[in-house]
């Protein structure tokens, strides 16, 4: 009997494909797991396992009901497929771990002065620095679906002094928790280090331009694990070069992989990241995946889907 037949519709290296397709297939034996083909005939397809796809590719899915997504990020398939086709964004909570781990890694880095004393070093400079109590760190976190939450709690269980921002009040175990515009000014008044954890959606789209920016405390620093977009970039730089903002550390770029002409190789005060805050983990994906696979195979239920109105 020949296997159902389920493309892998994406944009990425030919070795990340077939890793992924190898992958996929051991998740999923009883299917047959392949990469799109421009020449097959898909008519039959009611789902695709997509990771950065082209959207031409999947109009060639007539019959396309629901497409599962690898990323935790979607928002370039809100953008550009049919509304009536289902978006699945992976909710992985290995994601979120490895995301937590992350957050926690740079936090630390600049708690204790990391940068500095690299730039000392470069430098041949011998200097000690005060070391700050973690207690006395006001860490926030802006964004708190299941990345953020992660994140708060790997920081809170290290000591520091956590804040949360939300567009809609939230609540927390030992998270200060703030929500929308006034609650944002408030957040990043107190924040010494502002983590962006938040999805690229119409609201979010240059949500810490120059105005918000400049609202964060004096020498605070800024690490962004989410969008490029999310933060004007040139106000970013202008803000760096005065001072009012101490260091930041950028994983997520408009144009990846970065320029080599671009400015912020050479900005003082920026750590670049080659996007590896949260890279998605092969095995527990390739799982998840499966099983809102075969239980849509089983029922006939697209699992719960991203909310286009939302983003997210």
């Amino acid at each position: 009997m020949d296997r159902t037949v389920i493309p892998f519709v994406s944009d990425i290296a030919e070795a990340s494909r077939q890793a992924w397709l190898d992958h996929l297939q051991t998740a999923l034996p009883e299917f047959q797991i392949e990469a799109f083909d421009r020449s097959a005939d898909y008519v039959d397809a009611d789902v695709a396992i997509v990771a950065n796809p082209d959207p031409q590719q999947l109009a060639q899915l007539p019959e396309l009901k629901w497409v599962q997504s690898l990323w935790a990020g979607v928002e370039k398939l809100v953008h550009s497929l049919p509304s009536d086709i289902a978006i699945v964004r992976m909710v992985d909570p290995q994601l979120a771990r490895t995301m937590a781990e992350a957050v926690l890694t740079m936090t630390l880095s600049l708690h204790r002065d990391l940068p500095l004393y690299a730039a000392q070093q470069a430098a041949g400079i011998w200097e000690q620095h005060t070391v700050t109590r973690a207690k006395d760190r006001k860490v926030g976190v802006l964004g708190l679906g299941a990345l953020g939450r992660a994140a708060c709690e790997a920081l809170s269980r290290n000591g520091f002094d956590v804040l949360g921002w939300s567009r809609s009040p939230k609540s927390l175990p030992d998270v200060q928790c703030f929500s929308g515009d006034e609650g944002l000014t408030d957040f990043l008044r107190l924040a010494d280090i502002v983590v962006i954890l938040l999805p690229l959606t119409d609201e979010t789209r240059g949500l810490l331009d120059h105005t918000r920016l400049s609202q964060m405390k004096p020498a605070a620093s800024l690490i962004n694990f989410a969008r490029a977009s999310i933060i004007d970039h040139a106000a970013l730089v202008g803000l760096l070069e005065n001072g009012h903002v101490r260091h930041a550390v950028l994983d997520v770029f408009e144009v990846e992989p970065l320029t080599q002409h671009d400015p912020l190789w050479n900005t003082k005060g920026v750590t670049i990241l080659p996007h590896v805050s949260a890279p998605t983990n092969m095995t527990t994906a390739s799982q998840i995946a499966a099983n809102n696979i075969r239980a849509f195979f089983e029922t006939g239920q697209v699992p719960q889907a991203v909310d286009r109105a939302r983003g997210y």
